[in-house]
């Protein structure tokens, strides 16, 4: 049954009409790239996307945090929970020179460690800055907006 429920999700996601332009879908595509390394709960990979200035405040937390909050609390959330189902749409991305911003919905399904579905739906901001020639985050925010 929640396979069936995660592939209706899928066919019937929102996507977005809008044309984007090389560079926006450049930044698109790292977006991507990382939030697919979070589905599949690769704690090495995840992290390289965030420049060691990083500051992200998601809305469950009470001030700001940097890349070691956020590596801590990313093991700890994974080692918990795996993500069975994580997808994203965008609704605005701005790329000016070396600095993007993307605002983006996302739908989640998480396994506890009960075995248990935990739906989750939200929106999510993220600050990118190119360096060396990669994207990379500076700041984010966003949470759950509903289950």
């Amino acid at each position: 049954m929640l396979f069936a429920v995660i592939l209706f999700l899928a066919l019937t996601q929102n996507i977005s009409a809008q044309q984007w332009s090389a560079e926006q879908q450049e930044v698109w595509k790292t977006v991507q790239t990382y939030n697919d390394y979070l589905q599949k709960g690769d704690v090495q990979a995840y992290p390289k996307y965030f420049d060691d200035t990083y500051r992200g405040w998601a809305y469950d937390y009470e001030t700001p945090e940097g890349k070691a909050a956020l590596v801590n609390s990313l093991d700890y959330w994974l080692k918990n929970a795996k993500i069975i189902y994580l997808t994203i749409t965008p609704a605005t991305i701005w790329v000016k020179g070396d600095f993007a911003y993307v605002h983006y919905y996302y739908t989640s399904v998480r396994e506890n460690k009960d075995g248990k579905a935990e739906w989750e739906r939200g929106r999510w901001t993220d600050i990118l800055m190119k360096n060396t020639g990669k994207w990379v985050i500076i700041g984010d925010h966003g949470g759950k907006t509903s289950n």
